[in-house]
């Protein structure tokens, strides 16, 4: 095995605490790696300016592929407000620096997992016909597009001359005109065909490698006709190459009420950034919430594989932790799939699956506990006891 240098950046909160849990995780495993430290995140913002430091740019750009933790994000205002005394005024405008790297190294494809394990109690349930009840099982990968779309960052309060006289070129702008400028905001969604035909391409590339049947292209081009109507184009173009591979396409709000009530019928969904954002989380509810929800983000050259959970700063300091480790491990797994080690991804994964079926060892969340540290009294296992659960698994 190549001893490997990966970037570890745990951020803000929560992220603290399991970033470090999957690289036992990892070291347990066998996966040898040397570990290179990396700021990121709010405290960055508050004493730099800059939430994503060029010195932590430069070290991604060197070793290709970080793990990431989570980070907390808020509004303007608050960042304004937050950012250190000597700071402000100074031109810092605060940034989600996770989007900032995404589109430093074009990581402009997102794959998000969203697959039942069994015997997890958070697992979705319905009624069936016959009146009893059925556990479907999910196994939904979601390819959302990384990028472009609304979190592209083009947007204006009290847009500039040259913006306002081109938003009046157009003849449903109309109905905008008597607002007073200041009063107006604009955030664009852009796509391009190229990035809607890699992401098409990689989704359908996906399903082949791993059997699944369909792509669903969820996007609104009934409504939103130029954007969505674009991504769902590429999504027919690049079915060309795949014919057994059946192309569905959904509106994301039919998509969420189907998503409940027959999400087993769903294999590759393909979309572009926020309706991604959207299914991916809808999906994960599913499937036992965010601290399952594993994450890539994939360009060309460089991978940050990242949960999708938040930074929970309400958890952050409580000891010993309670938070749910696994969506940090199943991340540190697809990154071990990215690297080429896919025996040990495949045995970290099993070893999660097998904790899960077990049942002996649940975090709160999955024991439906509320978040606390009476949560521990009542029989929720610590963020460590689920990694220790894990790695005794591995070494079986």
């Amino acid at each position: 095995m190549t001893r490997r240098s990966v970037v570890v950046m745990p951020g803000d909160g929560i992220g603290n605490v399991v970033l470090p849990e999957a690289q036992r995780v990892l070291e347990a495993a066998g996966f040898e790696a040397e570990w290179i430290p990396a700021g990121i995140g709010w405290e960055h913002w508050v004493e730099e300016g800059n939430p994503l430091p060029e010195r932590t740019v430069e070290l991604i750009a060197e070793h290709k592929v970080a793990l990431f933790g989570a980070i907390t994000s808020k509004p303007k205002d608050k960042a304004a407000a937050e950012i250190r005394d000597d700071l402000k005024d100074k031109g810092h405008v605060y940034y989600s620096p996770i989007v900032g790297l995404r589109q430093r190294f074009d990581l402009d494809v997102s794959i998000r997992p969203c697959i039942t394990f069994p015997g997890n109690p958070l697992n979705f349930i319905r009624r069936g016909a016959d009146g009893g009840v059925e556990e479907p099982r999910v196994d939904t990968v979601i390819f959302r597009q990384n990028t472009e779309g609304l979190y592209g960052g083009v947007e204006w309060t009290n847009p500039p001359d040259q913006v306002w006289e081109a938003l009046n070129t157009h003849p449903r702008f109309a109905a905008f005109r008597d607002v007073p400028r200041e009063d107006l905001a604009v955030s664009t969604r852009i796509f391009t065909r190229e990035k809607c035909r890699r992401i098409c391409e990689q989704a359908f590339a996906y399903a082949a490698a791993h059997g699944y049947r369909s792509v669903t292209v969820c996007e609104k081009p009934n409504v939103i006709r130029e954007t969505s109507g674009m991504m769902l184009a590429e999504g027919r173009r690049a079915q060309k190459a795949y014919p057994d591979i059946q192309l569905w396409d959904t509106n994301i709000d039919a998509q969420m009420m189907w998503l409940t009530k027959n999400p087993e019928d769903y294999g590759v969904v393909v979309a572009g950034n926020m309706f991604g954002d959207i299914i991916s989380d809808g999906f994960a509810g599913l499937v036992g919430g965010l601290g399952f929800a594993a994450s890539a983000n994939i360009g060309r050259e460089v991978g940050v594989f990242e949960p999708t959970h938040g930074s929970a700063p309400k958890y952050a300091d409580l000891s010993p932790s309670i938070v749910n480790p696994i969506a940090m491990i199943l991340s540190a797994a697809m990154m071990l799939d990215w690297l080429g080690e896919t025996e040990l991804a495949t045995r970290v994964r099993g070893a999660v699956a097998s904790v899960i079926a077990d049942g002996t060892v649940r975090t709160y969340d999955m024991l439906k506990l509320r978040g606390g540290p009476q949560a521990i009294a009542q029989g929720a296992a610590t963020t460590e006891q689920m990694t220790d659960a894990v790695i005794a698994t591995l070494r079986g």
